[in-house]
């Protein structure tokens, strides 16, 4: 899901099988990243998928993953075998709005450095995944943790206005 004019781009490492089957992001239902980007923009809960998008378009955030397809079996990061990545380089160079690279766990951002070289200009942060998985993140952590992107929100919307 691609902004336009977005700031900020979240990187996964790759959909889970939730996510592929419902062909919607973050579609497994106790994972919590719906749930944490509701309560960094101070927004009411989305339900339906179309409201999600808003969301991230209204705040300036475009999503993506790192890889584009992979052998694994399962949903879970520690089964990714062999991958093929997304072209990141090109959708950075033909989003140049995109100022903020957030990864969504340790996988995404593993897999981006290996695969390519940070963009001068650009800040990169790396965040605990909001999967169930992440058992060792309560809600409250992980939004102790992301709140560093509620900055680049706020620079966001002021540009917006102006």
């Amino acid at each position: 899901m691609i902004t336009d004019n977005a700031a900020i781009l979240i990187l996964g490492s790759i959909p889970g099988d939730r996510s592929i089957a419902e062909n919607e992001y973050y579609a497994h239902p106790r994972n919590r990243f719906w749930s944490l980007l509701a309560e960094l923009t101070g927004s009411k809960q989305a339900n339906s998928y179309s409201e999600k998008l808003r969301l991230l378009s209204s705040n300036g955030i475009s999503l993506w993953d790192v890889a584009e397809k992979a052998n694994r079996k399962g949903s879970m990061d520690s089964a990714i075998k062999e991958y093929t990545v997304n072209d990141i380089d090109r959708l950075l160079t033909e989003n140049p709005t995109i100022r903020v690279v957030v990864f969504n766990g340790k996988t995404a951002e593993r897999l981006y450095r290996d695969n390519f070289e940070e963009r001068e200009g650009v800040k990169y942060l790396s965040m605990p995944s909001t999967s169930p998985a992440n058992a060792a993140y309560g809600m409250e952590r992980l939004c102790g943790r992301w709140c560093k992107i509620t900055e680049y929100i706020r620079i966001y919307k002021e540009q917006k206005k102006g």
